[in-house]
């Protein structure tokens, strides 16, 4: 009896001692938030300085055609059923002056992130620029961002595991291209450019006529902006946060830990 005690004992401090040294460890990198692309300085990580990248959405020019939401999934290999940016239809107005109504939706590259702040790895960080992105190669999936985010505009990758979201295809823009959502906008109502430069089409755009962006109220000062938004289109947006989270649960796309499954009848 004694030796099987002795035994117990010795399994127990062992496995104590491993599970401290697993967490010791797993919380000294998680914390570090060491980043190897921007530690090698490599310029995808770093982005391009002296520039602040911003979208503007035209609504008066917007369709609702869904070919941004088409060639984001193709540019960016995204999931079937998921989404880095998506045009949601709406309904405003009272019978008989009803219309239809357009809301074209992505990552809001903000200025205070509020996803960076509470990830634990450092793979969601904002660059020089302004462009917010995700590392996949040191994300864990850990979904504090997803949490953070005030817009609902990420997700767990479910072929990767990890967080998605847009980055303004920053793989292009740093080859001088358009991101893949603006160039095969057919009303031309997303302009991307540089903020910082006067001359840029947003730049003039933003001075010329009145904008505004989503949830100014959270303080995360989101970088795109919108130009012609019916405030009855947010009021929609606002009365209805678990609605995108609803429509993945209908078509059966949503992660079995992010839903909130209705309890069975006994």
């Amino acid at each position: 009896m004694e030796e099987k005690n002795s035994r117990r004992d010795f399994l127990k401090k062992g496995l104590s001692t491993t599970a401290f040294a697993m967490l010791a460890t797993s919380q000294a990198n998680a914390f570090s938030m060491q980043n190897p692309g921007r530690d090698a300085k490599d310029p995808k990580y770093i982005g391009q300085v002296g520039k602040h990248f911003v979208m503007v959405m035209d609504l008066r020019k917007c369709i609702g055609c869904q070919a941004c939401t088409a060639t984001c999934m193709i540019e960016n290999l995204v999931p079937k059923g998921q989404h880095r940016t998506f045009v949601p239809e709406m309904e405003i107005g009272e019978f008989p002056n009803v219309r239809k109504g357009f809301l074209p939706q992505l990552c809001n590259h903000c200025d205070e992130p509020s996803c960076v702040s509470v990830c634990p790895t450092g793979a969601t960080f904002k660059r020089k620029d302004g462009i917010v992105v995700v590392d996949n190669t040191i994300c864990w999936g850990c979904g504090y961002c997803v949490e953070a985010c005030p817009y609902d505009k990420r997700f767990i990758n479910t072929e990767t595991k990890v967080v998605d979201k847009c980055n303004f295809c920053a793989q292009r823009v740093d080859k001088g291209l358009m991101p893949a959502c603006v160039e095969t906008c057919i009303g031309g109502a997303r302009i991307f450019g540089d903020l910082n430069d006067k001359n840029s089409e947003v730049s003039k755009l933003l001075n010329t006529f009145p904008h505004d962006v989503l949830k100014p109220e959270q303080g995360n000062k989101p970088q795109v902006f919108y130009i012609g938004l019916d405030n009855r289109l947010t009021e929609i947006l606002d009365s209805t946060p678990g609605l995108d989270d609803w429509v993945r649960l209908q078509l059966k796309i949503l992660e079995k830990e992010w839903a909130i499954l209705p309890k069975k009848e006994a």
